[in-house]
């Protein structure tokens, strides 16, 4: 996705940045940093820090949690234009669950720092992000 125009294109089809302007999806595009993961390998582990937010390009990828028992739950599967990690975009804490790529998968990656600096330079996104983090928030409730 070397272009631009793929990335805003891209962006715009992600459910976090569905109410973004083009001009911000331009200006937050050149903030990711790409990566690939090979199967098996975790993209994010549980317990750990955190790194951002992930948005899956291409490739799957299911979340993993591990009990306090020892056993694991599969909470969720990923596949492109899907997002993980949003809440180490606002805190520090350690991650939630393990996310590990069933195939070859190539992710976006938001440092916190970027997305923090991207807020900074635009409020507007801000209300956007929080009101489909709220959205996301109200549907897994609903699960439990």
């Amino acid at each position: 996705m070397p272009e631009q125009k793929e990335m805003v294109t891209f962006l715009s089809r992600v459910p976090m940045f569905k109410g973004f302007k083009e001009a911000q999806l331009r200006r937050l595009g050149g903030r990711f940093v790409r990566r690939s993961y090979a199967p098996g390998t975790d993209i994010v582990t549980q317990g750990k820090g955190g790194a951002g937010l992930f948005i899956i390009v291409s490739g799957r990828a299911e979340a993993v949690l591990v009990r306090t028992d020892g056993s694991k739950a599969v909470v969720n599967t990923f596949g492109p234009t899907d997002y993980f990690g949003e809440l180490a975009l606002l805190d520090d804490e350690p991650r939630t669950a393990s996310v590990v790529a069933l195939e070859e998968t190539e992710c976006l990656v938001l440092s916190q720092w970027e997305f923090l600096g991207a807020l900074r330079d635009d409020a507007e996104m801000a209300i956007v992000i929080l009101q489909e983090m709220t959205r996301r928030f109200r549907r897994a409730l609903q699960v439990l």
